[in-house]
């Protein structure tokens, strides 16, 4: 009992040590919602149909989830975020048991470049590559398989450019 009552205060100590670096909103010092961003449609420069849509959408989904910019639909915003998507890979990274040359599963990676820039100072804010994947199993049709692991690839995309926006130090 005498170890229960040192054990208990040691632990809650420890706990809210380990909160002490957390805080609520931006992590790059700005407010959150002071700077709007337009986000422009995506330029598919790969044969995957409707990736484009799809990570636009995400992109502007995972913005306005995440409230450091205010995303604007109609005139110019402080940012302007534009991107052309240049890679499509597929990679196998199971087979079958009983083919060892028949992928089961694949793993899906596309890149695109990324420019952000202020419309005011007109200064680059980013101008970057970034990449996101998802992985797919095929199952009987690989059109279809990558057909419904679109959302999942746009939206680890979509993730990945959030953050680099949100938590770079420009």
């Amino acid at each position: 009992m005498r170890a229960l009552k040192f054990f208990l205060p040691g632990l809650a100590a420890c706990i809210m040590a380990g909160c002490a670096g957390y805080h609520v909103g931006p992590v790059n010092g700005a407010v959150a919602g002071e700077k709007s961003i337009e986000i422009l449609p995506f330029n598919n420069q790969t044969l995957q149909p409707r990736l484009g849509d799809a990570l636009t959408q995400s992109l502007r989904e995972r913005l306005q989830t995440d409230g450091t910019f205010h995303l604007v639909t109609h005139g110019p915003g402080d940012v302007v975020l534009t991107g052309v998507i240049r890679g499509y890979t597929r990679q196998g990274v199971s087979y079958l048991s009983t083919d060892a040359a028949t992928p089961e599963d694949y793993r899906v990676e596309v890149i695109a470049h990324v420019t952000a820039r202020d419309v005011v100072s007109g200064k680059l804010l980013l101008d970057k590559d970034i990449k996101g994947h998802t992985l797919v199993h095929v199952g009987t049709d690989l059109a279809s398989a990558e057909r419904q692991a679109l959302p999942l690839l746009a939206g680890d995309l979509a993730q990945n450019i959030t953050e680099f926006l949100t938590e770079g130090g420009w």
